[in-house]
């Protein structure tokens, strides 16, 4: 049963020494409602539940000071507090996964970052998560970071609605995320790959305050991309190039292939 405060504590050892002004949260959305998948973080992938697989690769991080999942279902609730995680209750209508991230913030009033992981992605490389949690913590002018894979320009994803893609300055910050071909090639560029946008986010905790008052901007509604209302908002999103590229859980069948991966490890 949850307490008055709506989170659960287990001990988390601390092992970032990146500021002893910073502290730097991990936090794991997992709603139960799914168009494609409903209850979707408590399918059962090789003996354990889905979020419990994201949550042991998150512990495996060195960067993070707290790991806690944000959900809106007491039934998620209960199977973190048995498999010894830590949790808080949110709202269950709150318009995107960042407001839900934004609430579960306010159970760790001492963050000044909070690493959005995404917790369907049981296979996500904590090497990622602390090279943005990094990043994060050693610019001050970050407002967010992200990560990005390179694809081949001929590659079929590219035309697919459903990967979005990312187009970066030489300083590596965000120029414009979209659902099309990005960019488009109308000449050839020796070595300019496309970059496939991988949905994982860190942000600084004013930035994201900031960010959960302003309402949807005009090309996050065409686009459907939550990322692009911080940089139509002047944001500065760092992309970090990786070659991460784990897949996530979206349908039983991609639960299946999952499990494949981890039979063979």
């Amino acid at each position: 049963m949850r307490g008055a405060s709506g989170i659960f504590s287990q001990p988390f050892v601390c092992v970032s020494h990146l500021s002893q002004t910073n502290h730097i949260v991990g936090i794991l959305p997992a709603r139960w409602a799914s168009t494609r998948f409903p209850g979707k973080p408590l399918h059962l992938i090789a003996g354990k539940p889905l979020i419990q697989h994201v949550w042991d690769r998150c512990r495996k991080c060195s960067k993070l000071d707290d790991l806690i999942v944000a959900t809106d279902d007491q039934r998620i609730y209960d199977a973190v507090i048995a498999f010894g995680g830590k949790v808080t209750m949110t709202s269950a209508d709150h318009p995107t996964g960042t407001d839900r991230i934004a609430e579960a913030a306010r159970a760790v009033p001492q963050a000044t970052h909070i690493v959005n992981i995404q917790g369907d992605e049981p296979l996500i490389e904590p090497a990622l998560i602390d090279e943005l949690a990094a990043a994060m913590a050693a610019d001050d002018s970050l407002d967010m970071a992200t990560a990005a894979n390179p694809l081949d320009p001929a590659d079929p994803a590219v035309a697919d609605p459903n990967v979005v893609k990312v187009a970066i300055a030489l300083d590596g910050r965000a120029l414009y995320f979209s659902r099309s071909p990005l960019p488009f090639f109308r000449n050839p560029v020796e070595g300019l790959p496309v970059l496939r946008h991988k949905g994982i986010y860190a942000y600084r905790r004013s930035f994201l305050e900031r960010f959960v008052t302003w309402p949807p901007s005009p090309l996050e509604q065409a686009e459907s991309l939550e990322q692009l209302r911080a940089l139509e908002n002047g944001a500065s999103i760092r992309v970090l190039i990786t070659d991460d590229t784990s897949p996530g859980v979206d349908t039983p069948e991609q639960a299946a292939h999952v499990e494949a991966i981890l039979s063979s490890l």
